[in-house]
């Protein structure tokens, strides 16, 4: 029986060190350049009014009511929550009673949401404009370049993931390209860009947004948002909640493990 021959690449040992450390140091110093100019460009976020501050705490008051129901005794849920339906339902924390019915103000015309909208464009062209030179400097340079090859076995889904840019079916999974490499720095510094920069950083943020394929939560507070539609919403949650306390058997519940 024949056996099958060991696949043997003559890679110049030489790359790796002049297209893995240069790729490896441009996304650090990128992602910290990223940072400060996130830092810079931000403008500090305008104080809210004291409707405003009403309007958003009230229906925060309502959502912590409907998530820690089960902490209060029965008489003080039901006096909690047929008060605030009753206020949700008639409008009274709505910031502009007038409007209420009305579809919501054009974000357009509303400053405050233009400095919201314009800061949220400042932080994608500092996330885009420097992923894109990196993209044209790596297809430039590095493009077609096998790197590396990894110390333990994979399997064939693998491939793509880690030979982008290399159109060759035969190659051993554990090659990996230098576009693989970019993409694995992108997703994999973030615990250097915590250690840096901190937790809190803007160079982080690009690959957060970037994970988070599935389908985004609907905004709680923003513009083009209904805040009478989200109170009646809220109402109807509490309204239909089944009561129930952490406290109730607890006495039984004692008594039989003091027995046991």
């Amino acid at each position: 029986m024949a056996q099958v021959p060991v696949q043997t690449i003559h890679r110049d040992p030489q790359l790796f060190y002049w297209i893995l450390f240069p790729i490896t140091i441009v996304m650090i110093l990128t992602g910290i350049l990223r940072h400060y100019a996130t830092v810079l460009m931000s403008s500090a976020p305008k104080p809210l009014d004291l409707r405003s501050t009403r309007e958003q705490r009230s229906l925060l008051h309502g959502i912590s009511l409907r998530t820690n129901f089960h902490v209060l005794s029965p008489r003080s849920f039901h006096s909690r929550r047929d008060a605030v339906i009753t206020a949700y339902e008639s409008g009274a924390y709505l910031k502009d009673p007038e409007r209420k019915g009305q579809p919501p103000a054009n974000p357009m015309t509303d400053p405050s949401s233009m400095d919201g909208m314009m800061g949220m464009m400042k932080n994608q062209m500092a996330m885009i404009i420097p992923n894109t030179l990196i993209m044209s400097w790596i297809n430039a340079f590095f493009s077609g370049y096998v790197i590396m090859k990894l110390p333990f076995p994979l399997t064939i889904k693998f491939k793509s993931m880690l030979q982008a840019g290399v159109g060759t079916k035969d190659m051993d999974p554990r090659w990996m390209s230098s576009i693989s490499w970019y993409f694995l720095c992108m997703f994999g510094l973030q615990s250097v860009f915590n250690f840096l920069l901190g937790n809190d950083n803007a160079a982080s943020q690009m690959a957060q947004q970037m994970g988070q394929m599935g389908p985004q939560a609907p905004q709680m507070f923003g513009p083009g948002v209904d805040p009478n539609k989200q109170f009646l919403a809220e109402a109807e949650n509490l309204a239909v909640i089944e009561h129930h306390s952490v406290l109730d058997g607890v006495e039984q519940r004692l008594l039989e493990g003091i027995r046991v």
